[in-house]
């Protein structure tokens, strides 16, 4: 009898996934944890594995199509026991399996029995792509190169880095990998225009396409609108001369070879200010036991948030327990973070739990802007882009390296004079930054 495998629990609080790809057909033989299907939660792209070996008898579901916690997922025709280990830290939502039988599948048996799959997923006529690497999927994917087709150069015919790159070079023409069916966050088809069926009732214009709001994009639209509804929100902003701190990474640059980037130079000031201003680092919670009533929660550090853009829409990573960690430290969470959330592999862990963000929209060539808390933290600090700007210095007129720095917060928690305070000490350490480095 076949065997139906739901989707599992994704953890943090997260009760359904958008089914992006299938890995796997009806009819091919898997093996125990090989990845079925790529789903998009809220949080990040993950690859699904399955528990068990055997043949995919049904698959349910369609690319597109979003599925709830528990609702069927796979159904696989397998005799084999399964290992159980359906996403790292999430557990198998399909059974509700005994002590015993949890143990029994870490037996030597059970690795038997998954080598057995494999073996005998070498040597079937018709099998999924043997690919185990995320990198390697996500290459092909880019590239347009469909791994079913390739002959993998590894053991037992697994698809390597190098059988895909020399797919891509022996490709004359480069498959465009953006399809209804590729990468989470990739365009809908854009139907015909022109018909009546296509032009919009309300304004008259021919309607060029539409795409359902699914995913990181849904997510990212009921947190901003939770935090527009919910938090009394004030906005300060300040002219800021960064020529000191363009000149001290300019000197670091040059005698390192390397030096931190902007914004973990203002994000080490930002920590260090709500040392000062801890009424910043908070959140705001309905009080226990009071139905209408809120309670403002401190904590003792602070897990620092950044905005990062992606290819499926904007994420914030978070670098947890910040407060301490040298400018240098925190350019290397940033880079790590950052590059995990582009290729769609942070964990739900690593995208939540932020008390407090830091929003670098300068790079896109933005002076200022009024960022939105990124509920339910309190406050936001916002970077413009660097401009050279004439300037008072000493009473006298001169070019400097200026920027606009913004700070959101939620006025419940504080008033002007704390905002106004802590972006005032953030400026003043971007203002001359080597007495700040002496002093943090």
């Amino acid at each position: 009898m076949p065997r139906t495998f739901l989707l599992p629990d994704l953890g943090e609080g997260l009760t359904e996934a958008d089914l992006v790809r299938w890995l796997v057909a009806e009819g091919d033989e898997v093996a125990v944890d090989q990845p079925v299907v790529e789903v998009e939660t809220a949080k990040s792209l993950v690859e699904v594995p399955c528990p068990w070996a055997g043949v995919v008898v049904q698959l349910h579901g369609q690319a597109g199509e979003t599925l709830q916690t528990g609702q069927p997922l796979i159904s696989v025709d397998t005799g084999q026991e399964g290992s159980g280990n359906v996403l790292i830290g999430y557990g198998t939502s399909q059974e509700q399996d005994t002590g015993r039988r949890r143990r029994r599948r870490r037996t030597a048996d059970a690795e038997a029995a998954a080598r057995q799959a494999h073996e005998r997923m070498a040597e079937a006529p018709r099998l999924a792509p043997k690919v185990t690497s995320p990198l390697v999927r996500n290459l092909a994917r880019e590239h347009g190169v469909h791994v079913g087709e390739l002959t993998g150069s590894g053991p037992g015919g697994l698809i390597m880095r190098r059988d895909v790159l020399e797919a891509i070079e022996s490709s004359p023409v480069s498959t465009d990998s953006t399809s209804a069916t590729g990468s989470a966050g990739d365009p809908l088809p854009i139907p015909e225009t022109g018909t009546s069926e296509s032009v919009d009732p309300r304004t008259g214009l021919p309607v060029a396409g539409r795409q359902r709001i699914t995913g990181i994009r849904k997510a990212i639209a009921e947190t901003m609108v939770r935090s527009r509804r919910e938090i009394p929100e004030a906005t300060v902003w300040m002219d800021v001369d960064v020529t000191g701190l363009m000149d001290l990474r300019a000197r670091l640059k040059e005698r390192r070879g390397h030096a931190p980037g902007l914004m973990a130079f203002m994000a080490r000031f930002a920590l260090a200010g709500l040392v000062e201003f801890p009424e910043l680092n908070v959140r705001v919670d309905p009080a226990p036991e009071e139905p209408d009533g809120q309670e403002i929660v401190g904590f003792g550090d602070v897990n620092l948030g950044f905005a990062a853009q992606t290819d499926r829409g904007l994420v914030v990573p978070v670098v947890r327990n910040a407060q301490g960690r040298s400018a240098e430290a925190l350019q290397e969470q940033f880079r790590d973070l950052a590059q995990t959330a582009r290729e769609g592999k942070a964990t739900a862990a690593q995208l939540s739990g932020s008390t407090f963000t830091i929003n670098n929209y300068g790079v896109f060539g933005t002076d200022g802007a009024t960022p939105i808390i990124n509920h339910p933290e309190a406050a936001i600090l916002g970077m413009g882009r660097v401009i050279s700007r004439p300037w008072v210095v000493d009473e006298q007129l001169a070019i400097r390296k200026i920027m606009v720095l913004t700070l959101a917060f939620d006025h419940r928690v504080c008033d002007g004079a704390s905002a106004g305070g802590f972006l005032r000490f953030v400026a003043d350490c971007a203002e001359d930054p080597e007495s700040a480095v002496a002093m943090l």
